[in-house]
């Protein structure tokens, strides 16, 4: 059985008014067992010469629909300014939330609606893993 966790660390000495540190660890299950996620597509970059609008990224048909798959998105850029914006795909796309320059995300995945991204800036790197059941 695969045995896949995730972990985050959040810290600051001046978020709030007292110093913060959160730290937490998920074990990526398949839906409703314990066993472990066993699929990936592997770490990939899509490099992307012009700016784009909802250009699919993670494509729903790829995936059994109603799992708990799990997404990692990253914006590689290096400047502040130039942000990669993901949303669900649909009429009219729904916005997650804009990625700028070294940003990630890894939020559970359902396997229903694509995952589009939008670019603000010419020649933008887009990295993304999907960790899911079949």
């Amino acid at each position: 059985m695969a045995t896949t966790t995730a972990s985050i660390t959040i810290s600051s000495g001046d978020l709030t008014g007292d110093a913060l540190s959160l730290s937490t660890t998920a074990t990526l299950t398949k839906a409703g067992s314990a066993t472990g996620l066993d699929q990936t597509s592997g770490v990939a970059r899509k490099f992307f010469a012009t700016a784009q609008t909802a250009t699919p990224l993670v494509v729903a048909s790829d995936y059994t629909a109603d799992k708990a798959h799990k997404v990692y998105i990253k914006n590689t850029s290096t400047s502040n300014s130039e942000y990669v914006t993901v949303e669900l795909s649909a009429s009219p796309n729904l916005s997650i939330g804009r990625l700028y320059g070294g940003d990630w995300m890894f939020i559970p995945y359902d396997g229903n609606s694509d995952i589009d991204i939008d670019t603000s800036d010419v020649n933008m790197t887009v990295e993304y893993l999907v960790i899911y059941e079949a």
